[in-house]
């Protein structure tokens, strides 16, 4: 399952207090892009690219406490985890693993966390020759992520999520994924669909 932010956690509503907070700067949910959405607040420029991945790592370094979990995650990750092995795929780095797993624990989420830079295909991919299930999902918010998911694991079903009301409101649903489904108490039926009968199934 390529799931964290916006699937398992709220994070772009309390990223948004923070930068306000602390760095005088507007977020925007309803922007079309993560780019476009921080701006200044004075004078409403794009806040320079080469800020972006800093703002986001001091969030995760000293905020991660003000995240929470998206209702319904955790029971039917608990549900979907009697049929499948769960390995959650984040796209932090690795320094903040340790954190994102008490982090997940709090919420009474525990599975294997697996932190990764860029693209989560190619770490399917190896997680399918780890585990060869005979079914396996991916769950991720991001239209990328399912993109380069369908290019290097095809054979995986993709589901897309938003948990955030006021983003999902906007955002069509990915490409590349075979389902848009927001809500976790529809979305555990879908994946479990997905898997069938199998013995041997993963989600990522």
């Amino acid at each position: 399952m390529g799931a964290g932010d916006e699937v398992l956690l709220h994070m772009l509503r309390h990223f948004a207090e923070w930068v306000d907070e602390a760095h005088g700067l507007h977020f925007a949910l309803d922007a079309p892009g993560f780019r476009e959405a921080i701006r200044h607040k004075e004078t409403g420029a794009p806040v320079e690219e080469g800020r972006i991945w800093p703002l986001l790592d001091g969030f995760f370094e000293t905020e991660m406490h003000r995240q929470n979990a998206v209702p319904g995650a955790a029971e039917a990750l608990a549900e979907i985890s009697r049929h499948a092995d769960i390995v959650i795929l984040t796209n932090i780095g690795n320094e903040y693993e340790a954190g994102r797993v008490r982090q997940l624990e709090a919420f009474d989420i525990r599975h294997r966390v697996l932190c990764n830079r860029g693209g989560k295909g190619l770490p399917v991919a190896e997680l399918l020759d780890e585990f060869r299930p005979s079914a396996a999902v991916f769950v991720d918010d991001l239209a990328h992520h399912h993109e380069s998911v369908a290019r290097h694991a095809p054979e995986v079903w993709r589901l897309h999520m938003i948990a955030e009301p006021r983003v999902a409101a906007h955002m069509p649903p990915a490409p590349h994924a075979h389902a848009r489904i927001d809500e976790w108490s529809e979305a555990a039926a879908w994946i479990l669909d997905r898997f069938g009968t199998a013995s041997a199934a993963c989600s990522f």
